[in-house]
């Protein structure tokens, strides 16, 4: 059912695209004629998810296991997914956000690394495990284009963002004989619920290729809050028509927190259909 949810969900994406290609031409959107202009863009991201999740298990102090969880191994199990970034602006000043909610759940997940007290590794026992995760990523910012000139702009921003995360992960080691020896229960979960905002600063803007439609979008901001520090990029190639645009990107999203809880990092490629007027 979920999988089938999720191609219909890209399929529609599709042959929205498809659709807005072949509409008729309007008059081409001058972002910076002084007049309010506004665009949404609907995309679809698949990152790999890597958690470094550091907690106790029974009767042992400090433990620590890294995952990792691929777009191959997700997309059957996401249960729902809504990922839109919206602009608004007004000569050289705008506004911008972006929303990112995923949920999937009993996702097979594979345990990089797990080390005990004083660095000891445990990876020789062999653990099986299952993730279910959800997700919300809220960024909110301003920005103001300090550079506009024929071969590209480049904007200053200045927001926030957020991050809400529920992760359960369900493990259990496979080998029994060493589990007396290290007095380790043979299964068990671990929770991680969190609420993080942060302040950001970067810039944003395009690379533009002469008089052809063809574009460079690009994103870069740093930030620290709730957590040490989070920072996102993207990089992408990006094709114009007279009512928006169609890019494709690779963006990474990483966060970093105590050294003792959770540090994590989306990175992937990214497809958006903008549509601007």
């Amino acid at each position: 059912m979920r999988a089938t949810a999720l191609k219909a969900g890209l399929s529609v994406a599709l042959t929205g695209a498809s659709l807005a290609a072949a509409l008729p031409a309007a008059a081409q959107v001058d972002p910076f004629d002084g007049g309010w202009h506004y665009s949404v863009t609907p995309y679809l991201w698949l990152p790999n998810v890597n958690a470094n999740l550091s907690h106790y298990f029974p009767r042992l102090q400090t433990d620590q296991l890294k995952t990792e969880i691929g777009p191959n191994d997700y997309l059957e199990n996401l249960e729902f997914g809504l990922l839109v970034t919206g602009e608004v602006r007004k000569g050289r000043w705008s506004a911008f956000t972006d929303l990112i909610y995923l949920d999937f759940g009993n996702q097979e997940t594979k345990v990089r690394d797990i080390t005990g007290p004083r660095g000891r590794e445990l990876s020789e026992l062999g653990v099986q495990a299952q993730t279910d995760l959800s997700t919300t990523l809220w960024t909110l910012a301003g920005a103001y284009t300090v550079i506009q000139k024929p071969e590209f702009n480049l904007d200053v921003l200045l927001g926030f963002r957020y991050l809400g995360l529920d992760t359960d992960l369900k493990w259990e080691f496979v080998q029994d004989s060493a589990l007396p020896e290290l007095d380790l229960v043979r299964a068990g979960k671990v929770s991680e619920n969190k609420e993080n905002w942060d302040a950001i600063i970067g810039v944003k803007g395009q690379i533009l290729f002469g008089n052809t439609p063809w574009f460079m979008p690009y994103y870069l901001d740093i930030g620290t809050g709730d957590s040490d520090w989070t920072w996102q990029a993207l990089l992408g190639i990006a094709y114009r028509f007279d009512w928006g645009n169609v890019n494709l990107s690779i963006r990474s999203l990483s966060y970093d927190f105590d050294k003792d809880d959770t540090d994590l990092r989306f990175t992937g490629p990214a497809l958006g259909v903008s549509f601007v007027w």
